[in-house]
């Protein structure tokens, strides 16, 4: 089975015509669009308008306000392929899961791995499990590191492996 990756939940109804409130948890909006398909907890939903402005979707097949309210509170997914063909990376820029597994290293000391990415206001936080020598000398078992250019030297996805600067201090004082 693909893993899932959550990026949207349709809200209320809007108007008499379908259309539904699309609240975005996903740095790419633009994947959603005209004939854009993905997995619900109501099977599958296919786009026929959005409208980023007012933050509207309408789904294919649902036309009407009755047959809309079924889809409020109903949850989009997208998997791995379909997130990388359907959103645009910048420069610098990586998914999630791409980082999520990623071991940390600062000069030649592995410090742990990347166990997941919380967002706190406009940062995202690399949650790192630490490793366990360090660990066996009374450090945290894990800690967070802000995802900027402070601490982040480089990002190498295809090795799996950051190089990061002054994350030892930040597990010490942790």
């Amino acid at each position: 089975m693909k893993e899932k990756f959550f990026i949207a939940q349709v809200g209320r109804t809007v108007g008499l015509r379908g259309d539904l409130k699309l609240h975005i948890h996903t740095d790419f909006p633009e994947q959603f669009r005209k004939g854009a398909r993905f997995e619900s907890s109501r099977g599958v939903l296919e786009i026929s308008s959005y409208d980023p402005k007012r933050g509207l979707v309408h789904f294919s097949g649902y036309d009407n306000l009755e047959d809309a309210k079924a889809l409020t509170n109903t949850k989009l997914y997208s998997n791995k392929e379909q997130t990388v063909a359907n959103c645009n990376l910048a420069e610098n820029e990586y998914f999630w899961f791409d980082i999520i597994g990623c071991s940390i290293k600062e000069d030649k000391e592995i410090l742990g791995s990347v166990a997941d990415i919380q967002r706190m206001l406009d940062i995202d936080y690399l949650l790192v499990k630490t490793s366990k020598n360090l660990q066996d000398i009374n450090l945290p078992k894990e800690f967070l590191i802000p995802y900027i250019p402070r601490y982040i030297l480089s990002v190498d996805t295809q090795n799996r492996v950051i190089l990061v600067k002054d994350a030892k201090d930040i597990l010490e004082a942790s």
